[in-house]
């Protein structure tokens, strides 16, 4: 029996008319929203990234941890503006940030002036994590179930976060693949779970260089996804010691790294 889905949060979707063809009908139709959140640091920005609204104080920890911003805390700013963010992150040095971000649902490195401002600071992930190659089949499953709002809409990514016997900790959704995960690690961090060095990534799309570097820094040894891998994801994965696994699906699977940590 396949178990009943949740509906979606009524603030990630929303409802517009659309014609379809050929049957030249007019209709309701459902969509992801997508707005920008605006972060801020001692009441400066830091960083605009276009979202789907909820989870925001998870995304913004977990966006600023990505950045090797080391957060303290996330919350309301005191003027309540909307769509806003104020971190928490003693000893930040604004000369870290040489930009403004900016960040596009669908790529969270767009913008960016120079390589060296996507360098991952983070050592290599230290685990003696295995998982079973039947788990890593079963997870995109696994997390499909858990994505109301894509069920609804079509138009979300989702990444989740689970243990090595294959059971969800966490799942969160987004338009932008890259918010999706760094509201899963922001809840982590939360809940006191990083590094996540037990623990293994599951994503919903295909496998990019960000996606690698925020599992590193997160601390994360599998990261798991429905598609394929990018060549620069593939080699930051060999370099940080990631179990990178794409194309699962159909009870099949490619592991481009480390796949001494999946086990029969």
């Amino acid at each position: 029996m396949t178990p009943k889905r949740e509906a979606p949060p009524a603030h990630s979707t929303a409802v517009v008319r659309v014609l379809r063809l050929p049957a030249g009908e007019t209709v309701d139709d459902r969509v992801a929203v997508e707005e920008p959140l605006e972060l801020r640091i001692d009441g400066n920005p830091v960083a605009v990234t276009m979202r789907t609204p909820g989870h925001d104080e998870e995304l913004a920890l977990g966006f600023a941890l990505s950045e090797g911003l080391q957060p303290v805390s996330a919350r309301l700013p005191d003027d309540l503006a909307v769509n806003t963010i104020e971190l928490e992150a003693p000893g930040f040095d604004p000369a870290r940030v040489a930009r403004s971000f900016y960040t596009t649902s669908s790529c969270g490195v767009c913008g960016k002036g120079a390589l060296e401002a996507i360098a991952v600071e983070s050592p290599p992930v230290e685990s003696t994590l295995t998982i079973s190659g039947t788990h890593v089949g079963q997870l995109p499953d696994r997390l499909r179930a858990a994505q109301a709002a894509f069920a609804s809409t079509g138009g979300l990514h989702a990444t989740g976060l689970f243990t090595a016997a294959g059971e969800l900790v966490s799942a969160r959704e987004d338009v932008g693949r890259h918010n999706a995960m760094d509201k899963v690690i922001g809840r982590a961090f939360l809940d006191g779970l990083l590094p996540l060095a037990d623990h293994i990534l599951c994503v919903s799309g295909r496998l990019s260089f960000e996606l690698v570097q925020k599992a590193a820094v997160a601390g994360c040894p599998v990261l798991v996804a429905v598609g394929a891998p990018s060549s620069l994801a593939v080699e930051l994965a060999v370099d940080r010691g990631i179990t990178l696994c794409g194309f699962v699906r159909d009870g099949r699977c490619n592991v481009y790294s480390r796949p001494e940590r999946i086990t029969d």
